[in-house]
C-alpha cells in the first residue's frame, strides 16, 4: 500500500505523551465533572438504541403468523438493519465531524425511534423490510457521535474508561430488552411493544438535546474543569494548538484516511473483534440449546451471564488502560496491550467445543465475552488516539465501525453455512471464531505501530 510523503512530525500539532500523565489535577465536585454526565447521556442513548434494535427480535416469532412470514424471509428481515446501518456508518462519522455530535445523534435518534413506533403499524413484508432498512439508517450515527463526544470531553488518561462506560450502553440494552420486551407482548401484543420502546427513545431524544452541551458551550466547561480536560489533550477545535497549522500543512480528505496502515488495522482488528461478538448476540442461545441440551428456564438465567460478564470486562479493560497511561506507559503501549491481551484471551471460545460439562463451556464463553468487551473500550479510543485533527475523530469512528458491522452481515451468515455443512455441529463455527480472535490480536499488534494522531501528507 503506498503511502505519500509525509509532514515532519514537527509539524504536527498533536496531544503529545506528556499530556497523558501530566497537566492539572482532576478537579473535584459535581460542577467540575460535567464530561461525566456527558457520557452518561451517550450511554442512556446506546442503551436505548439496543432496545429498540432488539425489539424485533424478540417480537418477531409473534409477527410471522399475522404478517405471515414464512421461515425464508426471517433472516433477510434481521439482517436488513445491518446492511444500511453498515453502510450509513461512513457518512454518518463525516457528518458529524462536520455538523457536532449533539446535533447528529439528536437526528438519527429521532428517525430511530419514529421507525420503531411506525414498525408497529407495518402491515406485510414489505413494509417490515423498508422499517429495518431505516432503522439501520437511523441508528447509525449513534456509535461515531459517542466516540467523537469523548474525544472533545475527555482527556488522553480518562478516555478508555469513559468509552467503556457508554460502550456498555450495548450490552446494558440487550439485557433490559428482553424482559421488557416480552413483558409489553404478553400486556398488549407486540405492535405495542414496538410504540412503547420508539415512545422511550423520542423521550431520550428530547433529554438529549436539553441536557447534552457541547464542551465549547459557555456553560459547557468550568474553567477548572476546561484547563484540565485541555491540557490532558481533549480534542476540542477550539483548542489554539489544535488551530495552529504549518503554511505548508495540506487538508486531510476523508478519502486520505484510508492511506494509512493504521487505519486498516483497526478495520480488520475491530472485523474480527465484532465476528465474535456476533455470535454472542446472533448464535449464542442456539448453542446453548442445540449444543448443550439448555431448557427454556436455564436459558434465560444462564444465557444472561456472559453479557453480564461483559459489563465487568469492558469497565476493567476502560481503567486498565488508563492506570497504564497515568503510570507512565505510552499511549501506543498502554492501548496495544490491552488490544492484544483481550483478543488473545477471548480465542478461548474455541476450547469451548472441547470441555465436556456445560458449565464448564459457559464459563469459557464468559471468559471471551469478557476479554472482547475488555479490548472494546481501548477499540473505542482509537478514533480519537490517532485522528489527524479534531475534525477527524468520527469519521474514523465510522470507518472502524463499518468494517465491524460487515461482521454483523458475514458471521451470521457464515456460521449458518458451516451448521449446516457439518450437521448442526458448533465445533467449525467456534474453531473459526478463535482463529479470527488470534488474527485480530496480530492485526492489533502488527500493522497497528504505534497509537498516535496520523501523520498529515502531502499530495
Amino acid at each position: 500500500m503506498k503511502t505519500p510523503r509525509a509532514v515532519p512530525a514537527t509539524d504536527q500539532p498533536s496531544p503529545t505523551q506528556d499530556e497523558a500523565t501530566t497537566g492539572p489535577p482532576r478537579p473535584r465536585g459535581l460542577r467540575h465533572n460535567t464530561r461525566w454526565l456527558m457520557v452518561f447521556l451517550c450511554f442512556l442513548g446506546m442503551t436505548v438504541n439496543y432496545v429498540d434494535r432488539a425489539t424485533i427480535s424478540i417480537s418477531l416469532p409473534y409477527m410471522t403468523d399475522d404478517l405471515h412470514i414464512g421461515p425464508e424471509w426471517q433472516g433477510v428481515i434481521l439482517s436488513m438493519f445491518f446492511v444500511t446501518y453498515a453502510l450509513g456508518q461512513l457518512p454518518a462519522g463525516a457528518l458529524i465531524d462536520r455538523y457536532g455530535e449533539k446535533r447528529m445523534f439528536a437526528i438519527g435518534g429521532l428517525i430511530w425511534s419514529l421507525v420503531t413506533v411506525g414498525t408497529g403499524f407495518v402491515r406485510g413484508i414489505g413494509s417490515l423490510l423498508f422499517a429495518r432498512l431505516a432503522l439501520g439508517a437511523g441508528e447509525a450515527p449513534a456509535y461515531p457521535s459517542c466516540a467523537k463526544s469523548v474525544s472533545r470531553w475527555f482527556p488522553v488518561r480518562e478516555r478508555a474508561l469513559a468509552n467503556s462506560v457508554w460502550d456498555n450502553g450495548a450490552r446494558a440494552g440487550t439485557a433490559v430488552a428482553a424482559p421488557v420486551v416480552t413483558a409489553l407482548i404478553a400486556w398488549q401484543g407486540w405492535r405495542m411493544a414496538f410504540w412503547v420502546t420508539g415512545a422511550v427513545a423520542l423521550l431520550w431524544v428530547a433529554l438529549w438535546l436539553k441536557t447534552y452541551r457541547e464542551p465549547s458551550a459557555r456553560d459547557g466547561l468550568s474553567a477548572e474543569e476546561r484547563a484540565y480536560v485541555t491540557a490532558g489533550g481533549a480534542r476540542l477545535e477550539e483548542n489554539p494548538a489544535e488551530k495552529t497549522t504549518a503554511p505548508e500543512e495540506p487538508a486531510v480528505r476523508w478519502r486520505d484516511l484510508f492511506r494509512h496502515r493504521t487505519v486498516w488495522g483497526m478495520m480488520i482488528g475491530f472485523f474480527c473483534l465484532n465476528y465474535v461478538i456476533y455470535f454472542f448476540i446472533t448464535w449464542f442461545p442456539s448453542y446453548l440449546v442445540d449444543a448443550r441440551g439448555f431448557d427454556l428456564l436455564k436459558l434465560g438465567f444462564y444465557g444472561a451471564l456472559p453479557g453480564i460478564v461483559a459489563i465487568g470486562g469492558s469497565l476493567l479493560g476502560g481503567w486498565t488502560s488508563d492506570t497504564l497511561l497515568r503510570r507512565g506507559w505510552s499511549v501506543t503501549r498502554a492501548r496495544k496491550t490491552c488490544l492484544v491481551c483481550g483478543m488473545l484471551f477471548s480465542s478461548v471460545i474455541a476450547f469451548a467445543v472441547l470441555v465436556p460439562g456445560a458449565m464448564w463451556a459457559l464459563a469459557l464463553l464468559s471468559v471471551s465475552y469478557a476479554s472482547l468487551a475488555f479490548s472494546a473500550a481501548s477499540v473505542a479510543s482509537l478514533p480519537a488516539d490517532v485522528a489527524p485533527t479534531p475534525r477527524h475523530v468520527a469519521s474514523l469512528g465510522g470507518i472502524q465501525n463499518f468494517a465491524s458491522n460487515l461482521a454483523g452481515v458475514l458471521g451470521s451468515t457464515t456460521t449458518g453455512l458451516l451448521l449446516g455443512f457439518f450437521h448442526h455441529s458448533f465445533v467449525a463455527p467456534l474453531m473459526l471464531s478463535g482463529a479470527l480472535c488470534i488474527v485480530g490480536a496480530l492485526t492489533y499488534g502488527l500493522v497497528i505501530k504505534r497509537v498516535e494522531p496520523l501523520r498529515l501528507t502531502a499530495a
